[in-house]
This record gives C-alpha cells, structure tokens and sequence, in this order.
C-alpha cells in the first residue's frame, strides 16, 4: 500500500471529454487515433487506454511493443498502432495483434517470416514516409522497392500510410505545406504501383487545433482514403506552444480549443514539517540559499527522483494553501523546501501543488517547462513511476 504522499490525480472525465472534444474538431472526414505512448504521456496508460476507448476511439497509438502488448490486455477490442518496432519484436507484434508501423526492408523480412511460421495469411501494416524529418520512414528512392513487397505472396498488407508533421505549430506552415505535397508524391507513386491503402494516418495536436485538419482530410479524399489524425498533447488538455506569428487571425479551432480543453493531471504533494530558521540560515545542500530575515519555512515530499526538475531550486513556486510559496535551496532527492514565511496557518498535512489548481492559483506544465527550460512533454513524462496515479 502507497503512503508516501506524493501522488497524481488523473481526471478521466476531463480525459473523455477531450477526446470527444477533438473528435467533434476533426470532423466526419477524419477519425482520431488516441496517442497513449510512453505510459500515457506519464498520466497512466492503465487509466488513459480505457478512458480513450470509453470516449469513442478505435485506435490507440503507443511507440513501444511493450505498451503495445499492455494496451491490448488493456482494450481488447481496440486497434493498437505501434510506432516504432525494433528487431526480435515481430513475434510479439503478431501474437497480440499489434498494427505495426514499418519503412525498412528487414521489418518486412522480419514480420513476413513469423507469419509463415505461423500459418498467418494477413497482417496489416501502416507504412511510414519521410516527408522531411529524416527521423523514420521510407524515403523516394526506397519506396518503390518496398512497394514490390506488397505481393499475393506476402501476409503483409498495406492498411495506412503515415507521415509525421514536425512543424505544425510554425507561423507561415511552409514545411507542412512542403511535407503534404510530398506525402501526396508518394501516394500517387503507391497508386501507380496498383495499390490503394485505405487510412491517411497523418497530422498530431498542433496541426488539427491549428487548422489544418481540413487539409489532411482534402488529400484523403483525393486518394479515395479515410483521414486518421493523432492527437497527443490536446487529449491531455494541453494546447500546443505556436509560433508568435502563427496567424495574423487565431483560428475559430484553436480558440475553440482554449475554451474547451481541460488539464487531465494533477500532482500533488503535503507538507512534512514546519520550522522557522533565523537570519543567516544555509538552505539545502551547498547552501544556495541563505535566509536574509527570520523565516518559516515548509518541507514538502516531493524531490528530484519524483520528477521534479532539480533546476527549479531558488527559481520556482509551489502552492500551498492556495497561494505561491518559493521553493528555498536546491531540490533533492526525495524533499524539497518552500518558503511559507507570508503564508500564514501552514502545517504538517497541508496539501501541496505542483501541477494543478489550488484556490485561484494555478501551475501548469507549461509553467514548469519554461523554468526549467524544456517542454511540457518532458514534465510529464518524467514523473516518476513510484509516485501513483490515482483515477478522480
């Protein structure tokens, strides 16, 4: 049994809501597929998977085989998209019907050989084209080769063709633009080769809340396709950073977006003990901070190896009993120190905020990225596996 207080609460209404939320965004022409990769972008996949399934979603995306495998235990019923295969993995990926993403020949060698072996007539892949991120995925001069590997001989077929938008959120969309009409490129070079795929998977948070969802689902259309658009961090209530110039006019989808979209997670913490200090007092390791004054200061169960970033000593806030209190020295390991000297009442027990809302007050994800210089992805996925996730 967890006692440790330090702890995350994830709302799962808030969680349905926005998917059903983006749903409505996306449209008729396009179906989402919910993006529940690394443990749910740290809010759960135990908790996010159903939660998706729940609001409406036939697929589930995760990047691993391993939570792969987890969200097929999890959902039976439900597609599961996995990213990013590595080699040894195509049993696992056959045996739990897993849709695998593939763009290098010996994925092909490698999937087609388990199905043989196991007397398994189809499976269906998605393949990826890079259309400029040079990260995956099957460029021009290796696409036609791996188009001959869709013959009557072969269990592999070619459900969806994918591509990621690496710059969605840039003002004057001239790489996406550029990413579309090659992604178009292709699919007319798959046509030539006789062969028609029946999913467009395409497009992630920035680009359906910034617009250009009716883009993606007009080159669909154009290749007789059913657009599938993956969101990411707008399922978990978080609306992508754009380029300040983004639009001279914000978009009625992304107005609508700050509107309707509600943070999923919380993390909270509690107030161990009190102490008040004299001027002079040395806080934390190497004594960063020093009190200039008679201070009471709060010990808080929170720490780096909880995921709270060690950079946000002496520059950062917590709340607690709704107001800001500074954190005091550097964070460690397992305990951080906040200054509660114009706060007055705290005690042993009171419940901290580190994400979340307390009172009037709020901390968002965001708000910690910019502290510690990185993004919102990163905050959440960092939180730690011994702090529990908790359904609210």
């Amino acid at each position: 049994m967890h006692t440790r207080p330090c702890w995350v609460e994830i709302s799962t209404r808030s969680f349905e809501d926005n998917y059903r939320f983006l749903s409505t965004l996306a449209g008729a022409q396009a179906e989402l597929l919910a993006v529940v990769k690394a443990n749910a972008y740290g809010h759960g996949l135990r908790i996010c998977a159903p939660a998706a399934v729940r609001a409406g979603a036939r697929w589930l995306g995760v990047t691993s085989v391993d939570e792969g495998i987890e969200a097929r235990r999890l959902c039976p019923e439900a597609r599961v998209l996995v990213i990013g295969i590595s080699p040894g993995q195509g049993r696992d990926v056959v045996c739990h019907n897993l849709t695998p993403v593939v763009w290098d020949t010996w994925q092909f060698d490698e999937l087609e050989a388990v199905a043989h072996a196991a007397d398994i007539r189809s499976i269906s892949v998605h393949l990826e084209i890079d259309t400029g991120m040079s990260r995956q995925g099957a460029g021009p001069d290796s696409l036609g080769p791996l188009l001959e590997r869709f013959h009557r001989g072969s269990p592999l077929r070619l459900e969806g063709v994918m591509t990621h938008l690496f710059a969605a959120d840039e003002a004057d969309g001239r790489i996406t633009d550029d990413q579309l009409e090659r992604m178009e490129s292709a699919l007319n070079q798959i046509q030539s080769a006789g062969m028609n795929a029946g999913v467009l998977n395409i497009g992630n948070s920035a680009a359906l809340l910034g617009g250009q969802g009716e883009a993606i689902s007009a080159l669909a259309d154009r290749h007789g396709m059913k657009a599938l658009i993956r969101p990411g961090l707008a399922l978990y209530g978080l609306i992508p950073e754009y380029d300040p110039d983004f639009s001279p006019a914000e978009p009625i989808s992304l107005g609508r977006a700050r509107r309707d979209l509600h943070p999923v997670l919380s993390w909270k913490s509690q107030v161990v003990s009190v102490r008040s200090v004299a001027s002079g007092a040395v806080v934390g390791y190497n004594g960063t901070f020093v009190a200039t004054e008679p201070m009471r200061l709060a010990l808080v169960a929170a720490g780096y190896a909880d995921g709270l970033d060690r950079k946000l000593g002496n520059r950062f806030s917590l709340l607690v009993r709704g107001q800001r209190a500074p954190l005091a020295g550097r964070i460690s390991m397992d305990q951080s120190v906040i200054d509660v000297t114009d706060i007055p009442g705290i005690a042993t027990g009171d419940e901290v905020v580190l994400i979340g809302q307390q009172g009037d007050e709020t901390i968002s994800a965001f708000d910690h990225a910019k502290a510690a210089g990185t993004i919102p992805w990163e905050i959440f996925t960092r939180i730690a596996a011994r702090v529990p996730r908790i359904t609210v």
